[in-house]
């Protein structure tokens, strides 16, 4: 019997550490790790590995439940797919486990409430960009040059002012001052 690991983290520039330290601490033969990759995506190329690495009497273990996935469904089949080939499963931090049919089924409600709480997330999200919408605001990044400002590029770009230039005195980087002045002809660097 040998303890697998699986760390994820969702975008490249997060840290795993904490993770591969508590699987260390859980014995952990192995860890595979999956970085910049998102819990909603079922094609994970270290979690497939992993899986595909396992053998029976070996328990994969996870830092926490939603590090396995985001959707109950995807989580219970990989689950009832490691207990077909006699193959264990441990969450660190809920502390659950597939040992008995009360571990089991203490999986399965913690994987739907993992699922309830990003769907939740989503809707509030939802909610709330409906509603700034409703008042007149928009998401996203708040605009780095109003329209007089994007009159004056465009001015100073007709009459020859290099990007570069426009740029700094907008105090603005070149990249925003070609965004904004992407439909109109090219502006020279």
């Amino acid at each position: 019997m040998a303890v697998i690991g699986y760390a994820r983290v969702s975008t490249s520039d997060q840290n795993p550490q904490l993770q591969l330290d508590a699987l260390e601490q859980a014995g952990a033969a192995r860890v595979f790790t999956d970085h910049g990759v998102s819990g909603s995506t079922t094609v994970r190329p270290q979690l497939d590995a992993c899986l595909d690495h396992l053998r029976p009497g070996d328990v994969l273990t996870v830092w926490k439940l939603d590090r396995l996935g985001r959707s109950t469904r995807h989580v219970l089949s990989v689950i009832d797919d490691l207990t077909s080939r006699d193959i264990g499963f441990r969450s660190l931090t809920e502390g659950l486990h597939t040992d008995g049919p009360m571990g089991k089924a203490m999986l399965t409600i913690m994987a739907a409430f993992a699922q309830l709480e990003r769907d939740t997330i989503i809707e509030r999200t939802r909610a709330g960009l409906a509603a700034a919408a409703a008042n007149g605001r928009k998401g996203g990044r708040r605009r780095q040059v109003d329209d007089a400002g994007v009159a004056k590029a465009r001015a100073l770009r007709d009459k020859g002012v290099t990007a570069t230039d426009v740029a700094k005195m907008l105090g603005v980087s070149r990249a925003t001052v070609y965004r904004y002045l992407s439909d109109s002809t090219t502006a020279s660097a």
